[in-house]
């Protein structure tokens, strides 16, 4: 499949997944097509998630049952990275969760085994574009975006906000728009 075609495959699993049945309250839940957002990445060969997306495979299952009815699609994916900060991570997206949504905890395990990968966390999610991603955060985790004023790259924003947390600081100047590495946190995502 050629460069050209990707989008077209991304948007037609999408809907094959979108199309599936799925009960309330899930069928409305703004994860459902972040969720097959995800799962078309990850069919496409996208991201850094491993086939159960970092859940387990009876949660997966859960989700798809939930989400998806019918058949879990079959995807492919190697053994997350497991990262030290892995539950830190995960404390800290659901000490800000919205508490909308059943698939929120699914979700934070989600991105925080995402972050293990080592592209923007957009690309390992297997988003197709960062505006997604912002989605998914101000949908889950409304209060820990609304702290990211200054449009940091988010995996560079949760990782600064855990350091924060733990009282680690590790930018050189006193404020983030004096810094040497900038560009680096605030640049465009491509």
């Amino acid at each position: 499949m050629n460069a050209m075609d990707r989008p077209a495959h991304r948007a037609l699993l999408v809907a094959a997944l979108l199309a599936r049945p799925a009960a309330a309250p899930w069928r409305d839940d703004p994860n459902r097509p972040l969720f097959a957002q995800i799962i078309a990445g990850r069919q496409l060969g996208e991201g850094c998630l491993p086939r159960d997306l970092g859940l387990g495979a009876g949660p997966f299952a859960a989700l798809c049952g939930a989400y998806f009815p019918g058949p879990s699609p079959w995807l492919t994916g190697e053994a997350a990275e497991r990262i030290p900060e892995w539950e830190d991570i995960q404390r800290l997206l659901l000490a800000h969760r919205a508490r909308q949504s059943g698939g929120e905890l699914w979700m934070a395990n989600i991105v925080a085994t995402a972050c293990a990968g080592r592209d923007h966390l957009w690309q390992d999610l297997g988003l197709a574009g960062r505006d997604q991603l912002s989605r998914l955060m101000i949908a889950n985790f409304p209060h820990l975006a609304r702290q990211n004023t200054g449009d940091m790259k988010w995996k560079k924003f949760i990782y600064k906000q855990f350091c924060a947390d733990e009282g680690i600081y590790v930018c050189p100047a006193p404020s983030c728009g004096a810094c040497a590495d900038h560009a680096k946190c605030f640049g465009p995502e491509s």
